[in-house]
């Protein structure tokens, strides 16, 4: 079973930076990457089509040989995963909001939070909101249409600048200390927001820590590789356009295969 593959997926590319974050703490490990853009963005389906799209692409990646699942999406983790622990014999790991830090962090008691309405609206994130963020002003913004935009190749572009000028004016009208991303496709827009903020802000995303919980979980059920001769393989699927993704993973060189799969 160690030899087996950590298994990742998205309702797109966005999963990719949790996919790094993994690939850079757990180098020997095989991954799968599965990139559902055909059905982006999760955010705005319905809990029950979440749920069934979730175990959708579990099923292709226990097809494909994953031995760990890494839900890499912020909408299917709190709309799905308890559906799908409960399904399947298999470790899940999900990833959420980062609130916590920032709540224990802010020095101006107020945050923002920068989500999809599917992860906004679901029951996990209200409980973990309310568990950290008690004396705290949350400002909460949907962000409706970046998904569409980075799924489209288009981070750069002046319709991308126009549409974050008008989702970010909430956090420009509070002091936000804190800004926290709540979906896996915005750390993408890092240095985009770094640009229209102040120095001071700081900007939270939750891959780190998921790849931490992930070689956590590994070592527990004694699935860790501990094999170090030779880099883990790494396997890129998607059901749509194979470009996008293939960029994002390879900036620079060819380094990684896309393939296209129905699934």
């Amino acid at each position: 079973m160690a030899k087996q593959k950590i298994g990742i997926f998205d309702s797109g590319i966005g999963g990719t930076s949790i996919w790094r974050e993994i690939h850079e703490l757990l180098p020997f490990e095989d991954t799968i990457y599965l990139a559902d853009s055909i059905n982006a963005p999760y955010g705005v389906r319905s809990k029950q089509e979440i749920i069934e799209l979730s175990r959708k692409n579990t099923i292709k990646l226990l097809e494909l040989g994953a031995k760990i699942i890494v839900v890499a999406c912020n909408t299917a983790t709190t709309n799905a995963i308890d559906e799908l622990r409960k399904e399947f014999d298999v470790p899940f790991i999900g990833i959420e909001p980062a609130i916590k830090p920032a709540a224990l962090n802010s020095k101006t008691k107020t945050i923002g939070i920068l989500a999809t309405k599917g992860t906004l609206s679901s029951s996990l994130f209200t409980k973990t909101s309310e568990l950290y963020t008690q004396g705290l002003n949350v400002v909460e913004v949907e962000g409706n249409g970046l998904v569409e935009l980075i799924e489209d190749g288009k981070i750069n572009s002046e319709e991308m600048d126009s549409l974050l000028d008008r989702l970010l004016l909430p956090f420009k009208k509070n002091p936000i200390d804190y800004l926290v991303l709540g979906c896996s496709h915005y750390p993408y827009l890092i240095p985009k927001l770094k640009e229209k903020f102040s120095p001071d802000l700081s900007i939270i995303d939750s891959g780190e820590a998921v790849a931490r919980q992930t070689k956590s979980i590994l070592e527990k059920k004694n699935l860790l590789n501990i094999d170090f001769s030779q880099k883990g393989t790494c396997f890129f699927y998607t059901n749509y356009n194979p470009s996008v993704l293939n960029k994002i993973i390879n900036p620079e060189k060819n380094e990684f295969q896309v393939e296209q799969l129905d699934f």
